[in-house]
């Protein structure tokens, strides 16, 4: 080897190893620093108590928001599915109503105007009703009541003073439609 290459190539190794110790003191500086970083403290007295309330509180607050919000979704998930059970039921429950009344081939709603009797207890007896309009349309089971009017019923000296109530005055209820078979 010549005296110029063999220059070069002990400045190429040079190089090399500066470059090498380069590294390692700046990762060996930058690893001081590290360890040199203080650890940061909690505040003292006044401020560190509020501090540590605040951090708790806030912390509380979060973790409450987070399963307020899943039991939320999972009542809207239950309710969804429990909507689903009470279609499917209603439905059934409308058609096993409609196979009943398409079994009674001689019940039918009917419509009609029978007082109801006051019971002893003064409140309105519309099952006699019910059946007295059901016995006048031609039926001779029984009946039930599906619609009743209430009415004030006053002489005619209460009308003719312009007052629609008052003394005299009472009320009297009507079956207006009644289920009968």
């Amino acid at each position: 080897m010549d005296r110029k290459a063999l220059t070069r190539s002990s400045s190429k190794h040079a190089l090399g190893g500066l470059l090498a110790a380069a590294i390692v003191m700046s990762s060996m500086l930058a690893a001081a620093q590290e360890a040199a970083k203080p650890t940061p403290r909690e505040p003292e007295g006044f401020f560190g108590t509020v501090s540590r309330w605040w951090n708790q509180t806030w912390n509380q607050t979060t973790d409450n928001w987070n399963s307020g919000v899943s039991g939320v979704r999972q009542r809207f998930e239950t309710l969804g599915k429990e909507a689903g059970v009470a279609a499917r039921t209603t439905v059934d429950n409308a058609k096993s109503a409609a196979d009943a009344v398409a079994r009674l081939p001689n019940a039918r709603v009917v419509r009609g105007h029978e007082k109801c009797r006051v019971a002893p207890n003064g409140a309105p007896d519309c099952v006699a009703a019910a059946i007295a309009l059901c016995k006048s349309k031609g039926f001779d089971g029984g009946g039930s009541s599906t619609d009743m009017t209430t009415a004030e019923v006053c002489p005619p000296q209460v009308y003719l003073s312009g007052r629609s109530s008052g003394e005299g005055c009472h009320t009297e209820t009507f079956v207006s439609s009644a289920y009968c078979q």
